[in-house]
């Protein structure tokens, strides 16, 4: 870490990974711009108003970035962009002067912030594909493992670990095919001067040469461009993209606070990694506290913020352009992803060695499974003529009764108590109460919901 004597933001040395902090970097920013000047030369060349030498003059600078230097021009001129233009000049005084021929800053600052864009979502998606393929793997391991399902916080009904899984899984799915059709489709500014109309080129390099021009930018740059914009690509773009972004966050958000949940001794089923020598509190040495799923829905929560950020900077832009969107855009793009990378690399390393506790997933089931069987016993009694009000008083008061029982820290009584009561076993046996109240297999068809969803994980990820 770097200058601990001023305040750092986290996300320059704590959060997210080197090559998202190096994408987003100041010096990688303004490399980004000498790329496209040099490219916006190289394009002008074939219409002859740069020569081949000054070209390559600017190739051979392109990578001598002084930040330091362009920093103390900023301070004096006030424009960040026009003091990289300056110390660029500086650089190669015999094509200084061709440099930015044309174009607006926006030509310039919008295209390299579409290029970091699209990196940076090629990055994410990557670490997504390893996240899916690890839950495909889980998912395929117990889909037919047995468990309490839990709705309000209180045990429903049984299902399987697999088709929870599985429940993480398909969000995430969908999240990784939205991210991806949109790493496919980011859109640059491209080159049409102060408020999209092309009139600068158009006097440069004529009119009709427009298009020509135009496709050759495409090319050197890798992007495609909107085909109507005014002095910047439009602002949605930025919106759709953190939307995404925290779209797929609030998956993981989820999966990390239902960790967190299941981690409490109480149920005792799931656990994320805790390394031999990790510590958990600086005054209980017992303590095994779930810190990498806290700190899931720590970064989380800012991530959820700032969609609503770069909504208003896209509704706020009035007319061609006003410039109350270019402090925050230093911020939300680069943080965005950061925070979205951090929880890919977290939750990824949670996937890879969790626990799950299988003694603790039964004994639960156990515990709470003959609750949901009651359901069952209910229609039981009915088809055997049973009055339905009445029998379903009797099963509430001796579930209260068990739920007593259990409270005070015995097993369930619930199937003896059914099982021994004379108003039920007017109509059923206590075999047959007994056995309607085993709903070990009371799972429907989750395991092969479960594969289904680890089926189309591997489908999208084959492709």
């Amino acid at each position: 870490m770097k200058e601990s004597n001023i305040y750092q933001s986290p996300f320059s040395w704590r959060y997210g990974t080197e090559e998202i902090r190096h994408l987003w970097s100041e010096e990688n920013k303004r490399w980004l711009w000498r790329k496209i000047w040099l490219w916006l030369a190289e394009a002008q060349q074939e219409f002859g108003l740069v020569s081949r030498s000054q070209v390559e003059e600017l190739k051979k600078a392109v990578g001598s970035v002084d930040i330091n230097q362009s920093l103390a021009v900023e301070a004096k001129i006030k424009h960040d962009l026009m003091a990289e233009i300056q110390v660029f000049s500086s650089q190669c005084p015999g094509a200084g002067g061709v440099i930015h021929l044309g174009a607006t800053s926006m030509d310039v600052k919008d295209n390299a912030a579409a290029l970091q864009v699209k990196r940076s979502l090629e990055l994410i998606n990557q670490k997504l594909e390893k996240i899916l393929g690890r839950f495909q793997e889980l998912i395929e391991q117990y889909a037919e493992t047995r468990m309490m399902a839990y709705t309000h916080l209180q045990p429903a009904e049984p299902s399987t670990l697999g088709y929870r899984l599985a429940l993480y899984a398909q969000d995430l799915l969908a999240g990784y095919q939205q991210l991806t059709g949109l790493e496919d489709n980011i859109k640059g500014k491209g080159f049409t001067g102060a408020v999209g109309t092309s009139a600068s080129f158009a006097d440069l390099l004529g009119s009709e040469n427009l298009p020509a021009f135009e496709e050759m930018m495409k090319a050197k740059l890798g992007l495609d461009f909107f085909p109507a914009v005014s002095q910047t690509y439009p602002r949605r773009q930025d919106y759709l993209v953190l939307s995404a972004l925290a779209g797929t966050g609030a998956v993981l958000y989820k999966f990390a606070f239902d960790l967190r949940v299941l981690q409490m001794p109480q149920l005792g089923e799931w656990s994320e990694p805790f390394g031999s020598e990790q510590v958990g509190s600086s005054a209980m040495p017992f303590k095994r506290n779930p810190i990498q799923s806290e700190k899931i829905n720590s970064l989380g929560r800012q991530l959820a913020q700032l969609p609503r950020i770069a909504w208003d900077n896209a509704a706020h832009s009035l007319l061609e352009r006003t410039l109350d969107d270019s402090a925050n855009r230093r911020s939300i793009l680069p943080e965005g992803f950061l925070i979205m990378d951090e929880l890919l690399e977290v939750g990824g390393k949670i996937l890879q060695d969790m626990e799950f506790f299988t003694q603790g997933i039964a004994r639960n089931l156990e515990t709470y499974g003959a609750f949901a069987a009651t359901e069952r016993v209910l229609m039981a009694l009915g088809k055997q003529g049973a009055d339905r009000q009445v029998m379903h008083e009797r099963i509430r008061k001796l579930s209260l009764e068990a739920w007593a029982a259990i409270q005070e820290g015995g097993p369930n009584p619930l199937p003896e108590l059914l099982a021994a009561d004379q108003a039920i076993t007017a109509y059923l046996s206590p075999e047959d109460v007994r056995e309607l109240m085993d709903v070990s297999d009371y799972v429907g068809d989750a395991p092969l919901r479960a594969r289904k969803i680890a089926g189309a994980i591997q489908d999208e990820l084959a492709q």
